[in-house]
């Protein structure tokens, strides 16, 4: 008989015996051919491993974005329209949420601006702009806001709701300045009902501002409090939004740039339409993230091996979880986890509590019986996230319970 020295051969030539010379022996298509179904049945159950796993991640990922006010995964960079800048502002706030004296603040207020909240939202405007022609005025250029406060969480108490308009001219020279307009006119609405066709708007808006706007090279803004009236808009069918009126004023208040009655610009217009970008500063507090901030600032983790209870280091790669396309910042933090044993007797180190001393003290007479005491976080500390939610609002928010400070055995 020939000799094989491949494994399957092998295995053939070894398991010939008496019957297979009458034909009772299984050929080799058979072997494989009963090979098959535990072959599947094998990759039956990887598959079903690895799709429990993925299904797993996803809901630990449903229950954070959850706890973040997230119905949903805000839409990933480089869609149809480009991700909103980050205000100045909240770049501020978060670069100095980091700093020692933050660290010591209540973290229930929000300093910058001296209210309590943990929540700082800026709400962009979803209004249009009705280009050189306004019903109520045909020398105005008029601009309808509107901020949609549903993304703010029932559980949320409104702390600030701040108004922030910033105009920016496109001006190349000072004689062109000068040529021009010497302000603006601004005056804001609100409206309180929806207007219907062939009725006058002014009978559904109520005045809330009016003033004046130099006109100069530099970007100009106007704010106003309108925390009241953005907590109407919580309630479903109250939010009408505002409206906002621009009217060029030239030398005198009372000589007025001339613009064509109609929808359109004039042909020459005698200045350059700014630019209006309006947000809602919405500062927020939820109670259920509002305890007594202890930072991670004292906290130096030994890096000597042991296996004792002990708090271990752990840094946490937002991409290496995918979600790099909606957290800002930070891109990462020192998570760090706890691990180790909890042996007998208990020392001070290992911040036991009564019941755990007592749990490893039967543990050590019934090992079978009765389990060590488990090593846990007993101190957390908060991070600040900057992040986009589900309609594209960067928001800056003290996230609790984010970065383990300590361990113990209970």
């Amino acid at each position: 008989m020939q000799l094989h020295t491949g494994r399957f051969h092998t295995l053939k030539q070894t398991s010939l015996g008496p019957g297979c010379r009458t034909g009772a022996c299984p050929t080799e298509s058979n072997m494989r051919s009963n090979m098959w179904p535990a072959v599947l049945a094998a990759v039956c159950v990887v598959g079903a491993c690895a799709l429990s796993h993925v299904e797993e991640m996803k809901s630990q990922e449903r229950l954070f974005r959850s706890s973040l006010g997230l119905s949903g995964r805000p839409r990933p960079a480089g869609g149809h329209q480009p991700r909103r800048r980050v205000p100045s502002q909240l770049w501020k706030m978060f670069r100095g949420s980091e700093n020692i004296k933050a660290r010591e603040s209540d973290p229930c207020t929000v300093s910058e601006y001296g209210v309590p909240g943990n929540i700082i939202r800026y709400v962009q405007d979803q209004g249009r702009l009705v280009s050189g022609w306004s019903s109520s005025c045909q020398a105005c250029l008029e601009k309808q806001l509107f901020f949609n406060m549903s993304v703010l969480q029932p559980v949320e108490l409104l702390s600030l709701a701040q108004l922030e308009v910033n105009f920016h001219w496109n001006l190349f020279t000072s004689a062109e300045l000068l040529r021009g307009p010497r302000a603006l006119s601004v005056s804001l609405y609100k409206v309180i009902r929806a207007t219907l066709r062939e009725t006058n708007p002014q009978a559904s808006r109520r005045l809330l501002l009016s003033q004046s706007v130099r006109l100069q090279p530099e970007p100009s803004s106007v704010t106003m409090d309108l925390t009241s009236l953005a907590e109407s808009w919580r309630k479903p069918g109250r939010n009408y939004g505002l409206v906002l009126e621009l009217l060029p004023l030239s030398a005198g208040p009372e000589e007025l740039l001339p613009f064509r009655p109609g929808n359109s610009l004039p042909l020459e217009p005698a200045f350059t339409l700014p630019l209006i970008q309006a947000s809602l500063v919405a500062v927020s507090l939820d109670p259920q993230q509002c305890r007594s901030r202890q930072r991670r600032s004292a906290v130096h983790l030994p890096v000597t091996p042991s296996n004792v209870c002990k708090a271990r280091r752990l840094y946490i790669d937002f991409k290496d979880v995918g979600w790099q396309d909606w957290i800002i910042a930070p891109q990462g933090y020192m998570a760090n986890y706890c691990h180790g044993e909890c042996p007998f007797p208990l020392s001070e180190s290992l911040n036991g509590t009564n019941h755990a001393i007592l749990q490893t003290l039967v543990h050590s007479l019934d090992p079978h019986g009765t389990p060590q005491p488990c090593c846990v976080p007993i101190r957390l500390s908060p991070i600040s996230m900057l992040y986009y939610d589900n309609n594209d609002n960067v928001v800056l928010r003290h996230y609790q319970d984010m970065v383990v400070d300590e361990c113990g055995c209970r």
